[in-house]
C-alpha cells in the first residue's frame, strides 16, 4: 500500500494488505488483514516487526509465509561484474526459532546469513518460514525477525544469544541518534525547504558514520562505496569541520592508521601515501578486484595534510596534531619523492599495476582526462587541481609546525608553497581561455580543456587573483553554469555528454568546494548563485536527499534535475555539500586557538532571512548566533556563549 522511511532515516515502514482470498468461495476478502512492517539498523542487525491485524468483521484463520533467501553475492558482482567461478552454498542450518543460510566462498572464509525469529513459527523449512495464525475481529499478532550477516561464521558457537529485543534495540538506536545530534551544531533557517535539506543531511551524515578502532569515519555512499575511501571521507570532513569536528579527528585518525609503510607496485603503495580505499569481501580478498588495501589516488596524500592543517586551526588540539605529525611528514616527503614522477615541480600520477585506476583524481573514469580534441591524455598526468591541493597542503604543514615550534620547517614549506604557485600560474595558465589547463599529460602538454576541476584551484588558493577573476567568468558562463549547478565539462567539449559520469554531469560536492574557492576570493554573490542551484535542485530529489551526481541538463520549466541512474544515494560528499556551502555564503572561518569567528563579506540568498546557529564549536568554546538579512546588509548577532570568543565581521 506504502512505503516511506522516517525523517531521520532511522526506521523503514511498509504497509501492506492481502487481495480477496478464495478457497472453494471467498475465505477472506481483500483489504481485510493490514500487515504492518517496520525495520531498523542497530548494532550490526537488521531488526524488523510484523503486526499483523484483522480489520474484518469474522475471526480468519490463515497461513502466513515468509520466503527468504541469500545469494552471497559480492558487492562488485552486484554492480556487473562476472565471476569465472564463485564459492558453494552448505546446508542450511535450521532450529526451532531461526535458520541460518551458509556459503563458502573461494578464500575459504565460511559467511553467514541467520535469521532469527519469535516467536517460534509453524515449521521452518529452507527458505520458507511458515506461520499459522488464527485473528478475531480487530485482533493482531506481532512477528519479530532479526537478520544478522556474519562474514565468520562458527556452527559450534552461538553468537546471537546476547541479541537485544526489537524494542530495546530501537531505544538504542534512537539513543545513539541523539547522543550524535549533540555533537552537531544546530542550524534552523527561516525557509522549511531549506531545512528540509539541512535535516536530510544530518541524518544522512549519521548513517554513513561507522564507529572504528580508530574513531568515527564517513563511509563513501550507499550502496556501491560502503567503505573507507581516503578522498571521500576527507571531503567530506572538510566540508562538516565546523557543524561536527569530531568526523575530522576521525578521519585523520584512520587514515593515519592505514598510510602506506613500503612499496607495494600491485596495490599502487608508496612509503607516506594515503589510501584510496579499503574493501574485504570475498572478490578483494582473492585479488579479483584490487581494492582490499589500495593506494591508487594522486590527491588524497595532499587532501590529509589540507584537513590536518584545518581540524588544528578549527579546534586548537594541539596534542591530537602532534601525536599524527610523523604521518604529516610522511606525506610531504611523499609528494616530494614519490608525487613528482619526473621532477618538474608538479605531482603527477603513472598507475603501476593494469588493474588499477587509470586515472587518480577525483574524476577517475578512463575516460575523463583527455585533450581538447578528445583524445585521451596520456600519463604521467599532472592535474590542475593537485597542483592546488599540493600547494595548500604546503601551507597548512607550514602553519602546523610553526605552532608545534618547527620554525625552520615552517619557513621551508612555506617557500616551497609559494614557488609551486609561481610556477603553476606560469604554465597551467591558457591566456587565450582565460582559463587552466584541466592537465599536463606525459609530454608536458596542457590539456586545453573547460572543466570543473580549474575551479579547484580557487578553493585551494593556487589562483593568482587577477587570473582567478578571469576564471570565474568562464566558470560561470553558460556552457559550465546551468541553473542546477556547474557542469563537470564545458557543454562545448568534444566529450560532452550530460548523461556520462565525469564528462558533462553535476556533483554536488565539486559544487560545494568552488563555492568555497570564491568565497576565499570574495566573489559571494557568485557563491549564492551556485547555494541556489543546489537547493533549488534539492526540492525535487525525494526526501530532499542530493545525490552522488545528477546529470547536466540545463533547466527545463515545470521540471527537476534528471537523474543519473546508478548515483549513490546517500553519498557522504554530496551529504556534506549543504553545509560548506551555507558556510561559504556566510564566509564563516573559526580560529579555535585564537576563539575567534570571522565572517568575511557575509550574504544571504534572497530565499534565507535567518539562520540560527547553534552550539558552534570554537575551540573549547561554544557560541549560538542568530544572522539576520537585511536590504543591504547582513546583521550577526551573538546569543550565547559559555567563554569570551571575539567575532570580526569583515564587510
Amino acid at each position: 500500500m506504502s512505503s516511506t522511511i522516517k525523517y531521520e532515516n532511522e526506521l523503514l515502514i511498509v504497509d501492506l494488505t492481502n487481495p480477496t482470498i478464495y478457497k472453494g468461495r471467498v475465505n477472506i476478502p481483500g483489504d481485510t488483514l493490514h500487515i504492518f512492517r517496520s525495520k531498523f539498523l542497530w548494532d550490526g542487525a537488521c531488526h524488523e516487526r510484523l503486526r499483523v491485524a484483522n480489520f474484518g468483521l469474522d475471526s480468519v484463520v490463515f497461513t502466513l509465509t515468509i520466503r527468504l533467501d541469500a545469494d552471497f553475492a559480492d558487492i562488485f558482482e552486484v554492480r556487473g561484474t562476472k565471476r569465472a567461478s564463485r564459492g558453494k552454498r552448505l546446508p542450511s542450518k535450521i532450529d526451532q526459532d531461526s535458520i541460518s543460510f551458509i556459503y563458502e566462498g573461494l578464500d575459504k572464509k565460511v559467511r553467514s546469513t541467520t535469521v532469527k525469529l519469535v516467536p517460534i513459527p509453524e515449521r521452518i523449512e529452507d527458505s520458507i518460514i511458515i506461520y499459522k495464525l488464527s485473528l478475531k475481529p480487530k485482533a493482531s499478532e506481532l512477528i519479530y525477525m532479526t537478520t544478522i550477516c556474519d562474514p565468520d561464521f562458527d556452527s559450534s558457537k552461538n553468537k546471537y544469544y546476547k541479541l537485544m529485543n526489537y524494542d530495546k534495540a530501537w531505544e538504542k538506536s534512537k539513543s545513539e541518534l541523539e547522543s550524535f545530534a549533540s555533537f552537531n551544531c544546530e542550524l534552523f533557517t527561516s525557509n522549511e525547504q531549506f531545512n528540509n535539506w539541512l535535516n536530510r543531511s544530518f541524518a544522512d551524515l549519521h548513517i554513513m558514520l561507522t564507529e572504528t578502532k580508530n574513531g568515527i569515519y564517513p563511509y563513501a555512499g550507499v550502496p556501491w562505496f560502503s567503505t573507507i575511501f581516503g578522498r571521500d571521507g576527507i571531503v567530506t570532513a572538510l566540508q562538516t569541520l565546523w557543524v561536527n569536528p569530531d568526523i575530522a579527528k576521525g578521519v585523520l585518525a584512520n587514515l593515519a592508521a592505514e598510510q602506506a609503510k613500503e612499496e607495494i607496485p600491485e596495490k599502487e603503495a608508496q612509503p607516506g601515501k594515503i589510501i584510496h580505499e579499503k574493501r574485504n569481501g570475498e572478490m578483494a580478498e582473492l585479488g579479483e578486484v584490487p581494492f582490499k588495501e589500495y593506494y591508487g589516488s594522486i590527491d588524497a596524500t595532499p587532501l590529509f595534510i589540507i584537513l590536518a592543517g584545518a581540524y588544528l586551526e578549527h579546534t586548537g588540539n594541539k596534542q591530537f596534531i602532534k601525536s599524527i605529525w610523523p604521518n604529516i611528514e610522511m606525506a610531504l616527503q611523499w609528494i616530494d619523492n614519490y608525487g613528482d614522477i619526473d621532477k618538474d615541480g608538479f605531482v603527477e600520477y603513472s598507475t603501476s599495476t593494469t588493474r588499477g585506476l587509470r586515472n587518480q583524481g577525483w574524476k577517475d573514469s578512463k575516460d575523463s582526462i583527455f585533450h581538447s580534441d578528445g583524445k585521451l591524455a596520456e600519463g604521467p598526468i599532472a592535474l590542475c587541481e593537485v597542483q592546488g591541493y599540493v600547494y595548500d597542503a604546503k601551507i597548512k604543514a607550514s602553519n602546523i609546525a610553526r605552532c608545534l615550534g618547527y620554525l625552520e620547517k615552517a619557513e621551508m614549506l612555506q617557500e616551497e608553497a609559494q614557488e609551486l604557485k609561481s610556477i603553476f600560474n606560469k604554465v597551467f595558465w591558457l591566456d587565450d581561455l582565460s582559463f587552466y589547463a584541466l592537465a599536463l599529460d606525459g609530454q608536458k602538454r596542457p590539456c586545453r580543456v573547460l572543466t570543473s576541476n580549474t575551479g579547484h584551484s580557487l578553493y585551494s588558493g593556487i589562483a593568482d587573483y587577477e587570473k582567478a577573476q578571469k576564471l570565474v567568468n568562464v566558470l560561470m558562463g553558460e556552457n559550465i553554469f546551468t541553473q542546477w549547478g556547474i557542469r563537470t565539462l564545458a557543454s562545448a567539449e568534444v566529450q560532452y555528454n550530460p548523461m556520462s559520469y565525469h564528462n558533462g554531469s553535476i556533483w554536488p560536492h565539486d559544487n560545494s568546494l568552488i563555492a568555497s574557492g570564491l568565497a576565499r576570493y570574495g566573489f559571494n554573490k557568485t557563491v549564492m548563485k551556485i547555494l541556489t542551484a543546489l537547493f533549488d535542485a534539492s526540492i525535487f530529489m525525494e526526501l530532499h536527499r542530493l545525490p552522488e551526481l545528477y546529470c547536466g541538463f540545463v533547466k527545463r520549466e515545470g521540471s527537476g534535475p534528471t537523474l543519473y541512474p546508478v548515483a549513490c544515494s546517500p553519498q557522504a560528499w554530496a551529504v556534506g555539500s549543504v553545509f560548506l556551502l551555507l558556510k561559504s555564503c556566510l564566509g564563516l572561518s573559526i580560529n579555535g586557538i585564537e576563539n575567534q569567528i570571522c565572517f568575511n563579506k557575509p550574504m544571504l540568498p534572497s530565499f534565507l532571512e535567518q539562520i540560527e546557529i547553534k552550539n558552534l564549536r570554537v575551540g573549547n568554546n561554544k557560541v549560538s548566533l542568530e544572522i539576520r538579512r537585511y536590504a543591504n546588509d547582513v546583521g550577526i548577532n551573538i546569543l550565547k556563549k559559555v567563554k569570551p570568543v571575539s567575532v570580526i565581521i569583515q564587510k
